[in-house]
């Protein structure tokens, strides 16, 4: 009893030593970010019960094999689905209630990974800084990462007991803009940038869910992809790279930034790349993007290619 005592109380401990020091960890060479976590840094708290893992990725995929006691969600799980189109944002309370409903606590903090270069997971994040959600971190490299330091993988699905989750009564949308407010902002300085492949950013190809082929007018374009080791290790490129790529569009960091891709994935992880680790200030992402820009023909858009249909 004395020996399970102390294990109960040393893992106490460590969670609140981790607590104290999770703001400076330094998990991107040169950059200090409270929202990016690693693999072995996990693994010391993973089985505190305030510690809640999520494994952003299809329920089939999370099923082969998933972080030991990591819940699943995925994207269909955090969209508001009253709309003719896909992808927008679910409400707060649609969020409380997966939350309360996956047995995660308001005074929980969440852990997200992916296998995609934290693409996915990003999104999730964005939703809840949105919401002012705060205590969310990323897994830097994914579950690839995870295997690669030994962690436990395993095809047992956790058991959950329904909690109550809430969220702060008026959220600041922190990094959210509306189509409307888009519209808006078109023609008043600022900077519009389109984060998806080369090939739908000129209009070559369409993919599924967008009403037509094409890019916002007067939009600049950067791959979301060109801020990790997309075919390495999955992890964020050091600083050094970042400031590299990011500098070659000419943006100022404090600029005024709208940022789309095909539904706000994508672009939601550049967002993280500009706020949390380059220091940009003032960064929205477009929740709807093109797939919503697209289902309206009054508004403005551009296209240099004959358009593919593509999945």
């Amino acid at each position: 009893m004395i020996g399970m005592r102390w294990k109960i109380n040393a893992a106490v401990i460590l969670f609140f030593i981790w607590a104290c020091k999770h703001e400076t960890n330094d998990v991107v060479e040169g950059v200090k970010t409270k929202y990016l976590i690693e693999a072995e840094e996990l693994k010391g708290i993973a089985q505190h019960p305030n510690i809640k893992i999520i494994d952003f990725r299809k329920k089939e995929i999370y099923e082969k094999e998933h972080i030991a006691g990591a819940l699943n969600i995925w994207r269909t799980d955090i969209e508001e689905t009253a709309y003719p189109y896909e992808g927008i944002m679910a409400s707060k309370i649609q969020i409380e209630t997966l939350f309360g409903k996956l047995g995660i606590k308001t005074e929980d903090t969440i852990i997200v990974y992916d296998d995609n270069g934290l693409c996915e997971a990003s999104r999730l994040w964005w939703i809840l800084q949105n919401y002012n959600f705060k205590n969310v971190k990323l897994l830097q490299g994914g579950i690839l990462e995870w295997k690669l330091n030994n962690g436990f993988v395993t095809t047992e699905i956790p058991e959950v007991n329904a909690t109550i989750f809430k969220l702060t009564e008026h959220p600041k949308m922190q990094y959210h803009i509306s189509k409307e407010q888009v519209v808006k902002a078109l023609n008043n300085y600022t900077v519009i940038l389109d984060t998806r492949s080369e090939d739908e950013f000129t209009g070559k190809r369409q993919k599924k869910g967008a009403f037509k082929a094409g890019r916002l007018s007067g939009s600049i374009h950067i791959d979301w992809a060109e801020a990790i080791n997309y075919k390495g290790d999955m992890r964020f490129k050091s600083l050094v790279e970042l400031e590299n790529i990011y500098s070659k569009l000419n943006v100022k960091k404090n600029d005024s930034i709208i940022l789309y891709c095909h539904s706000g994935v994508r672009s939601a992880h550049t967002t993280f790349v500009l706020t949390q680790l380059l220091g940009y200030k003032n960064v929205k992402n477009y929740d709807g993007s093109w797939t919503e820009w697209s289902y309206f023909n009054d508004l403005p858009f551009e296209k240099d290619s004959i358009t593919i249909l593509s999945k």
